[in-house]
């Protein structure tokens, strides 16, 4: 059995990875899926106090409050800002890190920063456009998602803080000291912001590297296959 944290993306919340927790539960593992202030059922706490550095306490307190150790992180998308930021202080509780089509910050880079400038310009334009300055609206969801997902997944997600995507990490990947994985989800969107953080872990012996048939959210798109790759990591770390 593992015990597995969900460490979840951008505009999402812990309710996009219930599939994932069932889909485990099944293989007798467990699956933790906090969420972040400001965000899914906390969204009543968002404000332009909230940055990159609240969600790291979140996901710090979350494994302090819940004793966790040895547990593997799955860290998608934004996740992978929160998840490397906090392991200057729970690296002593994990036993491996998986990034899943996620971020690869290094010490001080910003989300922005690795968005690129055209995204981060656009972004920002569309949180002015949308009334609210400090919240930047959710992106579009992957393509190959169903009518019935759409209407599940419409609802939920909600804007979320600029700071979160302008503050820079405080503890960056090339300071990790835990066995890393990277999963790279081959169904691109219009924008494939990861294909570099694929290319970059496919090619280092330090990390190790995998592919799945999936557009970028594969926990709700394809949760049996993401949970084959899950499991086939952690018996290879």
């Amino acid at each position: 059995m593992t015990t597995f944290v969900a460490v979840h993306g951008a505009w999402s919340a812990g309710w996009a990875w219930r599939r994932m927790q069932a889909e485990l539960g099944k293989r007798r593992h467990i699956l933790f899926a906090p969420t972040w202030t400001g965000i899914g059922e906390r969204r009543h706490l968002a404000g332009p106090a909230v940055g990159l550095s609240t969600h790291i306490d979140d996901l710090v307190n979350h494994m302090e409050t819940e004793d966790h150790s040895d547990v593997v992180l799955v860290a998608h998308s934004y996740g992978g800002m929160v998840a490397t930021g906090a392991m200057g202080r729970i690296a002593d509780r994990v036993r491996q890190v998986i990034y899943l089509d996620a971020f690869l910050p290094r010490r001080g880079q910003s989300a922005f920063e690795l968005f690129g400038e055209e995204a981060r310009n656009s972004m920002i334009a569309a949180a002015a456009a949308s009334g609210t300055w400090w919240a930047i609206p959710p992106n579009s969801p992957p393509s190959d998602t169903d009518a019935e997902d759409l209407a599940w997944i419409a609802p939920r997600r909600v804007p979320q803080p600029i700071a979160t995507f302008a503050e820079g990490v405080p503890h960056g990947i090339e300071e990790l000291t835990v066995p890393r994985a990277y999963i790279y989800c081959l169904r691109l969107g219009p924008f494939d912001r990861f294909g570099p953080f694929a290319a970059m872990t496919k090619s280092d012996p330090d990390w190790s590297y995998r592919e799945i048939d999936a557009s970028h959210s594969p926990n709700i798109t394809n949760p049996v296959g993401l949970a084959d790759v899950l499991e086939d990591l952690c018996a290879d770390s």
